[in-house]
């Protein structure tokens, strides 16, 4: 039998790992929530609003209908924003059997409590639960596309990551796997934060010698945090952790840099979200770094100008010149 997979969020990572899958000759099931887009989406036979000019290949099915998209499928792949991670998870329980296979692309902290989305995991489904993190440097563009990825797939079992792989993996869509789930999970969250940071740097016109300053600067951040929360130091020097930094950092597909590049340029937080019309996931990621740094003692300045900026209306290049007042010391 062909394996079988259902991805759960219709946005454009969502569906690009969709069309992966499928194109692999996987059964693949993509669901998502509004009935509207949803009907667009098998009209159309492709992602007209996200992902224009990438055609679903005939074994991938599209619904809204939340019971069979679980039931049809030995695989789940979440690719909801992570405010809607916990949700989700809570309404698909009913239908999962056993020993749920869950795997999740979605790149964030809980919005609640700043948990690690594999924490949400076991709080809300238990601990009979295989789970895997995915995460890299990746636009949903490209994949759908079929240009060349690499990613990194994290997960305590080594059986259910080289499984997620299998179905992924092809001559274009390099994965490795890796077990340092914390480590995937942090870097991928913190580097939306990152990301803002650069924006903000760029549209405030400061040059690529501030924008280098901020990523590399930004990576210590994210491996103290990482590390602090059980994470290991080489994970942070890969896929999930530099490589991904450096994608979000310096390239306006990124939807967190043009965040930054709207508020650097002196338009609002509305505004900028309005433009983007979709999640910025560094938003709330921002705070809750914020938070769990402030938790554990752990320094990340530019973590902490940047949430300063969106929560505490404090100016971008205020933020810019914090930081340059910071006390000179030497680099660690």
């Amino acid at each position: 039998m062909a394996p079988s997979i259902s991805v759960l969020g219709a946005g454009s990572w969502g569906t690009a790992l969709a069309i992966q899958a499928a194109r692999n000759g996987c059964d693949t099931v993509l669901w998502g929530h509004g009935a509207q887009h949803v009907s667009a989406l098998r009209l159309a036979g492709e992602n007209q609003r996200y992902l224009p000019g990438c055609p679903f290949p005939p074994n991938l099915t599209v619904t809204n209908d939340l019971r069979q998209c679980v039931l049809s499928s030995s695989m789940l792949l979440l690719s909801v924003p992570s405010h809607a991670f916990k949700s989700t998870l809570r309404q698909i329980k009913p239908y999962l059997g056993d020993q749920p296979r869950i795997a999740w692309a979605t790149k964030g902290f809980d919005s609640d409590n700043g948990a690690l989305l594999s924490e949400v995991v076991v709080e809300t489904l238990g601990a009979n639960v295989l789970t895997a993190a995915l995460s890299g440097p990746t636009f949903a563009k490209e994949v759908a596309d079929g240009l060349p990825t690499a990613i990194t797939i994290a997960s305590a079992s080594r059986d259910f990551a080289a499984r997620v792989a299998e179905i992924l993996h092809n001559q274009h869509f390099r994965v490795y796997t890796s077990s340092d789930i914390i480590g995937v999970q942090v870097g991928g969250a913190c580097k939306n934060v990152l990301a803002i940071a650069a924006g903000i740097a760029d549209g405030l016109g400061l040059g690529a010698n501030t924008r280098a300053a901020l990523v590399t600067r930004g990576l210590t951040e994210i491996m103290r945090l990482g590390i602090e929360l059980g994470g290991q130091s080489d994970t942070f020097m890969g896929l999930a952790g530099l490589g991904d930094l450096i994608l979000t950092c310096t390239d306006n597909q990124s939807r967190n840099r043009r965040f930054g590049l709207a508020l650097g340029q002196g338009k609002s937080r509305a505004q900028a979200i309005g433009e983007i019309d979709q999640a910025v996931e560094g938003i709330s990621a921002a705070r809750e770094a914020y938070l769990l740094a402030q938790k554990h003692r752990v320094e990340m300045p530019i973590t902490e100008q940047v949430y300063n900026v969106l929560f505490n209306d404090l100016p971008p290049i205020r933020a810019v010149q914090n930081l340059l007042a910071r006390e000179q010391k030497p680099e660690i």
